[in-house]
């Protein structure tokens, strides 16, 4: 498993984060020796949100608190590659198509499959601007978190407050 994403699952909203590092742990499971799934990101905050928002070339269309991570409720990943099986995983990979554990399956698409049969959206499947690396919680009934609901309950106070983040009460 890999450490840095444990401490980013650590920081998802609370009332998901054991059945988010559940799930890690079972998706990394389902690469082989050579791979490792990172998460890139999971929480961020509106100022850190804000700055990718500000960044040319533009990588997403969400400003501060218009994003899902800055509820804790959204991840992005990125593949490790251990080129030379030393146990460093020195690549980074976002090749949806590559099958570097030589099981005739996109290590990709293995993950995105995985988490979209436990109910999470994938952003890959996004008519706009579609998003490869990202996954938000969708609700109980299958439809989607909206920023905007989201903040609305921050701004209401309706919140629950750990380690200095400001989490909705959903």
């Amino acid at each position: 498993m890999d450490k840095v994403t444990i401490e980013r699952i650590a920081k998802a909203h609370p009332k998901i984060r054991e059945s988010l590092l559940q799930q890690y742990k079972e998706a990394n499971a389902l690469l082989g020796e050579g791979v490792r799934l990172r998460f890139a990101y999971v929480f961020r905050t509106p100022e850190e949100q804000h700055a990718l928002f500000k960044q040319r070339p533009k990588v997403t269309n969400a400003d501060a608190w218009q994003s899902i991570h800055c509820y804790g409720l959204a991840f992005d990943i990125v593949l490790l590659i251990d080129a030379n099986n030393d146990g460093t995983f020195e690549a980074a990979s976002w090749d949806t198509v590559k099958d570097f554990d030589k099981d005739r399956q996109s290590d990709w698409m293995e993950v995105v499959t995985y988490f979209k049969s436990k109910g999470w959206e994938h952003g890959g499947d996004w008519k706009s601007f579609p998003d490869q690396p990202h996954f938000q919680l969708k609700k109980p009934n299958g439809q989607s978190y909206t920023w905007r609901e989201l903040k609305s309950q921050v701004d209401k106070h309706n919140i629950i407050i750990e380690n200095n983040i400001v989490y909705p009460n959903i």
